[in-house]
């Protein structure tokens, strides 16, 4: 198989806003490293980490000690000025979101606007320290953002996009082939995208992305459930289960090191 047509899996690994119920997720550090690395070995090749605040920089080097996962520095709802550790930490990637969080969780109400000013200050930011942006994709609205930094050439392609389906709140979007494809049509050339699903449909969404060259985000942030009504036992047992299946509809899962190549990141 074209190793460019392999599947990268990242794995989520914080917990469920939406699924509180779950207690399936890591807690402390040693037990996210623990998880990142068991996930890796079941085949996610980007891990998805909420770095915890004062211990980013020892969360990245430990991953890094123990296996060659791409680090993918989460919590985009945090403005840019409250995220300088994790810059400094020098992480592979680092999630922003195109546009703002409207997310309504189970005991959480988010709410941030994200200015095209500060995307441009995260595209100069990113730049300086060497990490490749995650772009978050929540409607089509996001991909006009994304067209508008690409115009003023802030960004280089190929463009890593986490294209977000079913999360509650005023940024929802139906879980369905009708917004999977409309999305799909209006990303820009030179794009890369995953996609990440909550709740059961999660399954339905991922088949369509495995087998329409996309790739897929599955882990306990996301769904923390094997299936409806199965809470999974941890990330490596929902990585397993999205390897198994991407085998069955015909696409082989990317390493670490495959996946930098297709993403554009140095080793």
């Amino acid at each position: 198989m074209n190793p460019n047509n392999k599947l990268i899996i990242t794995v989520t690994t914080a917990n469920s806003w939406i699924y509180p119920e779950a207690k399936n997720w890591p807690v402390t550090i040693d037990e996210l490293i623990e998880d990142v690395v068991k996930s890796y070995e079941a085949g996610a090749a980007i891990a998805h980490i909420h770095l915890m605040k004062g211990h980013e920089e020892e969360i990245v080097d430990r991953v890094r000690e123990q296996c060659d996962v791409i680090i993918q520095a989460g919590m985009s709802s945090d403005p840019i000025e409250e995220r300088q550790a994790l810059f400094d930490a020098r992480p592979d990637m680092a999630s922003i979101i195109l546009n703002h969080h409207d997310e309504s969780f189970t005991d959480v109400q988010v709410y941030r606007l994200h200015t095209r000013d500060e995307l441009e200050q995260y595209c100069k930011k990113c730049d300086e320290f060497q990490i490749k942006p995650e772009w978050e994709v929540w409607n089509t609205g996001s991909l006009w953002n994304l067209n508008y930094l690409i115009k003023k050439n802030l960004v280089k392609p190929p463009y890593f996009l986490s294209t977000f389906f079913n999360w509650p709140g005023g940024a929802w979007s139906p879980p369905d082939p009708d917004e999977f494809f409309l999305r799909k049509k209006y990303y820009p050339s030179k794009s890369i995208y995953t996609i990440s699903c909550m709740g059961p449909e999660q399954a339905t969404i991922a088949k369509l992305a495995i087998l329409h060259e996309g790739h897929v985000r599955v882990g306990t942030e996301d769904f923390p459930y094997i299936k409806e009504g199965v809470v999974a036992k941890d990330n490596t047992e929902i990585v397993t289960r999205m390897a198994s299946l991407s085998k069955e509809l015909g696409r082989d899962i990317a390493t670490p090191s495959e996946a930098r190549k297709i993403i554009g990141i140095k080793s």
